[in-house]
Order: C-alpha cells, then sequence, then structure tokens
C-alpha cells in the first residue's frame, strides 16, 4: 500500500496511532514502542509473554509512563482460567463461573477488588474484563466457564459486581464480548460465528448483562467478531454501524469506550484482512483497536495507522469519527491517570520484588486464606460418597486441546496442591487416543483421581471416564469445566474451573482437610 503519511507529527496521525492498542514481544519495552508512544500512542497491551514477576511488570509499566504519563496499561487478566499475570502458575483467582455458581455479589466484588488492586499496584489500569456472554450454548467452545452462567439475571448481577470492583481499584472495565458470545459453536478466533437468534431473544438474553454493566458505568464494552442476521446481516458485530453506533451507542446509551476484540482473529482477518478491518471498525464506532495477540512487530502499527489516514483522506472514514475515538481514549487515560495520582489503587500495597503475585487478604473464610481461595472453595460442589483418601494417590488428567484465549501454557488440575497434601502423588497425563490400560498401569495399586474438563463436549474423555470407572469403581472424579455431565465417580467434584485455586479447593475435599 502506498502510504500518504506526511509525518509523524500532525493531528491527523497522532489520532491513528491513539486509537491502535497493540501488542509487543518481550518483559521489557522495545524501542520502537517507546517511539511511537512519543508519536501519539496511548494504550498497549499486555499478555503472559510480557510478565515475569511483579518487579518486572511494575518496572515495563513505569518505563512506559516515562514517555507518557497517562499511557493506558491494558491487560486480559479475567483471573481463572484466563490469566496472564500468573499464566505460568495458575491464577489465584476461580473464574466467572464458579462466581456464579456460589452467587453472592458481595464475594465477586470484592475478587474483582482484589484483582484490580493487584494489577493497579502493578501499573495496569485497564483490563478486558469482565465476560458477560450468557453461556446458554453448554456447546460454546470458547466462553463456557468465562461465563458467570446461563440465567441473563444472575451474569447480569454479577457482571455489575465485577465491574464496580474491578473500578473501586481504579482498574477501568471492559465488559465483553458485545453482544453476546454466549449462544455460539464456535470459535472466533478460528472461524466467525453465527449467532441466529431473533431480536426478542438478543435483548432477553444477551443485552441483559451488558444493559446493567452500562447502567454500572463500564468504562468500556469490546466488540464479539460475530455474525447475528437479526441486528445486521451483513456485518459482524465488530464492523457493524447498526450494532456499535445503533445498538451499543445510541440505543443502550455506552458513553464509553467500545473496543474490539483482537483484529487478527481469523473471523477478521482471514475475510476482511487486519488493515481494512480495522477501518470498518473505526467507521462502524470502535474506539480502539485491540491488536497484538499474536501480531508484536512495529510493522503492524504502521501498517494500522497508515491504513487509518489514508481512510481519512479518502473519505471511507469521516475525520472526524477517528478524531471522536481518539479523545475518547485521552478520556479514558486521564481518568486512569487521576486514579493513580489520588493513591486509589494503592491499598493492597505494591509487590516489592517477588517473585509470584502475593496471596490477597483473607475474604471472610479460614485464617490465611485469601479471597479468591475462599470462593474456590465455596463454589466447590461434591456428589457422592466423600470418604478422604489418606495415603499416595495417582491423578490421570485427561487433557482436551486448549482453546486460543486460554492458551496451553497454565497448569490446570489438581496434581501438585493433592501431591502437597499427600506426598506421593503423581500426575499422568492423557489425551484422545490414549488407551485407559496405561491408566491403570501408571497408577498401580494407588486409588485413582480422574480429571476432566468439560467431559460432555469430548466424546473420548467420556468413553475413557466410564472404562476407568467400570475397572476402578473408586475412582475419585473431579471435573473442572461447566459440570454439564452427569456426576460420575466416588465422589465426583465439580469446581467449575481450572484455576489454581479450584484445583487446590478439589484436593482439600479429596484428602479431607
Amino acid at each position: 500500500m502506498t502510504t500518504l503519511v506526511r509525518g509523524t507529527s500532525d493531528t491527523l496521525t497522532r489520532d491513528a496511532l491513539a486509537v491502535l492498542q497493540p501488542g509487543f514481544a518481550g518483559t521489557t519495552a522495545p524501542d520502537w514502542l517507546l517511539r511511537r508512544i512519543g508519536e501519539g500512542l496511548v494504550s498497549v497491551g499486555l499478555f503472559g509473554r510480557n510478565i515475569a514477576t511483579p518487579a518486572q511488570l511494575t518496572a515495563l509499566t513505569t518505563r512506559l509512563r516515562a514517555e507518557r504519563d497517562d499511557a493506558l496499561v491494558a491487560i486480559d487478566e479475567e483471573g481463572g482460567d484466563v490469566t496472564r499475570l500468573e499464566v505460568r502458575s495458575g491464577s489465584s483467582f476461580p473464574g466467572n463461573l464458579a462466581l456464579g455458581t456460589v452467587d453472592d455479589t458481595a464475594l465477586t466484588r470484592a475478587v474483582a477488588r482484589e484483582l484490580g488492586g493487584r494489577l493497579a499496584a502493578c501499573g495496569v489500569d485497564f483490563n478486558w474484563a469482565p465476560s458477560a456472554d450468557v453461556n446458554s450454548d453448554p456447546d460454546n467452545p470458547v466462553i463456557g466457564v468465562r461465563s458467570f452462567g446461563a440465567d441473563p439475571e444472575l451474569v447480569a448481577r454479577h457482571t455489575v459486581a465485577y465491574v464496580e470492583g474491578l473500578q473501586a481499584a481504579g482498574v477501568a472495565a471492559c465488559t465483553k464480548h458485545f453482544p453476546g458470545h454466549g449462544d455460539t459453536n464456535v470459535d472466533s478466533h478460528l472461524a466467525m460465528p453465527r449467532v441466529p437468534a431473533d431480536p426478542d431473544t438478543l435483548h432477553a438474553r444477551e443485552l441483559v448483562p451488558f444493559r446493567a454493566a452500562i447502567a454500572a458505568g463500564s468504562k468500556a464494552v469490546m466488540s464479539a467478531h460475530i455474525l447475528l442476521p437479526a441486528l445486521d446481516p451483513d456485518r459482524p458485530a465488530t464492523l457493524s454501524h447498526r450494532i456499535l453506533t445503533g445498538l451499543l451507542r445510541e440505543e443502550l446509551g455506552h458513553q464509553g469506550l467500545i473496543v474490539t476484540d483482537g483484529m487478527e482473529m481469523r473471523a477478521i482477518a482471514s475475510t476482511y484482512g487486519i488493515e481494512h478491518g480495522s477501518v470498518l471498525a473505526v467507521a462502524a464506532g470502535a474506539d480502539v483497536i485491540c491488536v497484538g495477540g499474536g501480531l508484536t512487530d512495529e510493522g503492524i502499527v504502521l501498517r494500522l495507522r497508515d491504513a487509518l489516514v489514508n481512510a481519512v483522506r479518502t473519505g471511507e472514514l469521516p475525520e472526524e469519527r477517528l478524531a471522536d475515538a481518539a479523545s475518547r481514549v485521552r478520556e479514558l487515560a486521564s481518568w486512569t491517570r487521576a486514579h493513580r495520582a489520588r493513591g486509589t489503587a494503592a491499598e493492597p500495597g505494591a509487590p516489592a520484588g517477588a517473585g509470584t503475585f502475593p496471596a490477597g487478604p483473607a475474604g471472610g473464610g479460614a485464617p490465611g486464606a485469601g479471597v479468591g481461595l475462599e470462593a474456590a472453595r465455596r463454589a466447590v460442589r461434591v456428589t457422592g460418597r466423600r470418604d478422604p483418601l489418606t495415603g499416595p494417590a495417582y491423578v490421570a488428567a485427561f487433557t482436551p486441546v486448549a482453546n486460543i484465549a486460554v492458551g496451553d501454557e497454565t497448569p490446570w488440575g489438581v496434581g501438585p496442591e493433592l501431591a502437597r497434601l499427600l506426598p506421593g502423588t503423581t500426575t499422568g497425563t492423557y489425551t484422545a487416543g490414549d488407551p485407559v490400560d496405561a491408566v491403570l498401569r501408571d497408577a498401580g495399586g494407588r486409588p485413582v483421581v480422574a480429571v476432566v474438563r468439560d467431559a460432555h463436549r469430548h466424546a473420548w474423555m467420556a468413553e475413557a471416564l466410564d472404562r476407568l470407572l467400570a475397572a476402578r469403581p473408586g475412582t475419585v472424579v473431579v471435573e473442572m469445566g461447566l459440570g454439564q455431565a452427569p456426576p460420575k465417580g466416588s465422589p465426583h467434584i465439580a469446581t467449575y474451573g481450572a484455576a489454581r485455586v479450584c484445583g487446590q479447593a478439589a484436593a482439600e475435599v479429596i484428602a479431607g482437610v
């Protein structure tokens, strides 16, 4: 593409940079990123690859703000299965489904407040959370336990509590994935999902939590790369003026930022291309182009900057629309800077060089238990006998392919926590095609703990579990997904999420502590 950009200091170019939210590689800010911040870039997005320790993260955000004191630093930190702060150890907080299962909004608010405090203490002030999707399709491959549940009113009240808790810590909430990704059976990272629901159903189900979040003052809303013919038969939500401007902005009254989901996801990139898709998104009403989950170099920033500038100069994108988007980004940056100046986010205490993120204050449960662990414990549901194991066990983890939002870096299961309580416990991992005989051989004479994740969605997993239970009827079963399949095992333990604290809560039940 031939660029029409004449320089890097003119208003148009600065506005184009302001609406971009790129990622980058490494745990320190690259020179190109610092240079572009100086030229008008306002925000960046962090992922697990950018985070090693609290001290390192604090140093990174401090360096970014040395270039621009109101720099927005965003992160995809839902807690639960989707964690970037604790990508290599597992989250200290259960995810949304566990919180929805407990159904205590004060607890959800406290979890979000503590999580927000940890983010803010490290200089992160914009979180792409919470997920307000109503998970009405139990076969949904990408939402699942990331949703508070399948009841719109339950999802709404916990979405509000989460937004309130997060923003009380000075961290802007970004409620997602508008207008609702819960009734899909396709992962938008891979292809374009289609939601066939009629308008009445969408208003009574998908939109209920978003209405509530907007009324609660969510600073941002993230769009979904999904096609909803009842709202717009031609364009997915991220690129639809009818949905972003007509529905979200005008009908629902959202005045904060509208952020796109990752534009490199195939639902957009494979159909429209990232550059043209970004132009269409801003023209439709989006204010922030999120890109960088997989694209991490300066080239993508320059390509998108130039695409937006050229679109204005050719008339495809109104200049006032780009200026409005950039103004909204700067306004949110000012809000977060004001919170930092007041010390709103300092309450949990800045980490002092620790290698891991610190446990939070007690959440009203056992002495020394952080609010995340207390929430995970309260979410556990046990069916059948619960005679505790007293000696070493063998943990058989039946492991599905991780969806892209969760990733395969983050450990999950009960093995490490159970080994701590029952020394000598070991874990084996099994995937589709592995024979059950291998589990029995590896277990030897030890009792078996079978750990599954969404057994109802994986026929191979359900079949393996049935064969294992036939051979070892006393097998303990731990379901760390939705828990849709009928309970099996002695006992059957449902955690409603696979965060580290969910594994710890299940291990405590197994060991009787």
